[in-house]
Formats: structure tokens, sequence, C-alpha cells
């Protein structure tokens, strides 16, 4: 039986509850080919409207993701971005009247990329932060938070981790922000710091506790929760979910495609598609019912 991912409130970091069957059906079909979903949304004239006109004139959305990072943007076997985040943003392309163009980069190369103008838009499960905000917009459409991983043998306490190695996914919260914090409260607290071991990848941080490289990971909950499902007899999850936070779509600073985006999504929100999507990955506790930008306060 596959694990449901529930997800917190923003006001509350609670601990993990994990109930019911996921099912990501919706982003490929049996026989490994992704499946269109967004075939039949019909576009949105408001979100059009908010449209930048040569964004507008080309018909096409550059969508950036790192499509590492299972199960919400990761690869088939043809090397096609899939998950429920690359379904999710292929709708709001459908709102839009936009066809996806998806450019597969390092999470660390997306916003850049995006403060260039050569991408529109950035799908890979970005956590909105106010650090990011700096660089680029967020158009909120989940509540998540971070949840640590372990062998199934192992007693860890994310809490009490002085002087283990913790594999992180390169560029993320869990790997810029979270792990100096703790190595440091360790430092401070005159016990050996925290060895952090970076991966471009999920699937490689994932596979470094599962070989013995690291004690543990750390990831958001989707992503945790789907490792474990997947290598339960392999790993475990340990601790309760923490940080709670907004996941975002990232857009240029102060640009009209932030609120296209933004109205897209709301159109997708108020006709049952967003919750649809959320629903049948197994996040609906984790929904949103208004498509807001740069909810992060801190």
């Amino acid at each position: 039986m596959k694990i449901r991912y529930a997800l917190p409130a923003l006001a509350a970091v609670a601990a993990l509850t994990l109930a019911g069957c996921a099912n990501n059906a919706a982003e490929e079909g049996t026989d490994g080919v992704k499946a269109d979903a967004s075939a039949t949304i019909k576009p949105d004239e408001a979100a059009v409207a908010l449209l930048p006109e040569d964004i507008k004139s080309a018909g096409v959305v550059v969508i950036g993701t790192d499509a590492e990072y299972p199960p919400n943007e990761y690869k088939n076997d043809k090397g096609e971005p899939i998950g429920w985040g690359v379904e999710l943003a292929e709708a709001v392309s459908a709102k839009l009247g936009l066809t996806p163009e998806w450019e597969i980069l390092g999470f660390d190369s997306i916003i850049p990329r995006i403060q260039e103008g050569v991408v529109n838009l950035g799908s890979s499960s970005f956590t909105d932060t106010l650090e990011r905000q700096k660089s680029v917009d967020f158009v909120n459409f989940l509540n998540a938070g971070s949840q640590w991983a372990a062998p199934s043998d192992a007693e860890i306490d994310p809490d009490d981790a002085c002087g283990l190695t913790v594999a992180v996914q390169t560029g993320t919260v869990q790997h810029l922000d979270e792990m100096p914090r703790r190595d440091q409260e360790c430092k401070d607290a005159g016990k050996p710091g925290i060895e952090i071991l970076p991966f471009e990848g999920q699937p490689e941080v994932t596979n470094a506790v599962v070989n013995g490289m690291a004690d543990a990971f750390s990831a958001d909950l989707p992503v945790t929760i789907d490792a474990v499902d997947k290598l339960g007899d392999q790993l475990h999850v340990v601790g309760d979910m923490f940080d709670a936070a907004p996941y975002g779509f990232a857009t240029q600073k102060d640009s009209e495609m932030t609120k296209a985006v933004q109205a897209a999504l709301q159109s997708l929100m108020d006709d049952g598609t967003y919750l649809k999507i959320l629903t049948d990955a197994g996040f609906e506790s984790g929904a949103i019912t208004e498509a807001t930008i740069n909810a992060a306060k801190n």
C-alpha cells in the first residue's frame, strides 16, 4: 500500500500523519508514456489577458525544472518530466493558452535563468523563502514542510544529530538553511558538527543513506515519504515534520507573468482541477484555496 502524504497548515508545524493510498498514475500511463492531463483544460480569458505580450504571441511557456525530485518532478524512461508538480504546471500552461516547453536544469540554475528571462516559469518544488523572494516572485500552491529518513534499523533523532552525516539535495532549503543551522547549533553546544553531504539529485541523496554513505537525509515531506514508500524495508521516517512553508511557482520579479500565473492557478482552484490533481497524488491535505504571491514569512 502506498502512503498518502499529510501536509500541514502554514500556521502550525504538526506531526507527520500517514494514511490512505497515493496514486501517481495521473502523470504516467502503465506503458510509461506521459499522459496529457491538461488536454481538456480550456484557457482562462482573464489569465491570458495578463500575459506579457511576447509570451502570449509566442504561444509557448518555457518551464524550468530539476526533474530529480520524485514524486513531485522526475523523469520517465523517455527522459520526459512527469510527476504531480509537472501535471499542475502543465494545467497552469493550459489555462494560459500556452504550450509548455520543459527545460531540465540543475536546481541552482533555474532561478538565474528566470532572472535572465530565458525561463518563464520555475516548477521544481521551490520552497518560497524571503531570501529567494529577492530574486524571483512565487505563486504559492501548496503547504509543505521537511522530513528526515534514516536506515530502517537506525534510531536517529533529527534534534540530536551532532556528529552525523546527513545527505541533502544541492540548493534546497535543507542544504542552505536547515543543515547549516543544525550544524552551528551543535558546534555552539561544544558538540561535533554535522557533515553535510550534498548531491545534485534526490535519488543520489536516498542512495547515500541506503548505501551507508550517510546516516540520514532531509528533504521535503512528499519526497521523503515517497522514498520510504518505495524502500520501506531499507528506510523509515524519523522525527516529525518541521519547518512548514509554502511551495510556489517561480516567476520573474515584479512581472506581469506573476499575475498571469496567479490568475491561471486560481482558475484551476475554482473549477476543481487543482484539487483533483492533488487528491490523485495524495496531497489534498496540503491544498490551499487562494493562489497567493510571496506568502513566505521567513
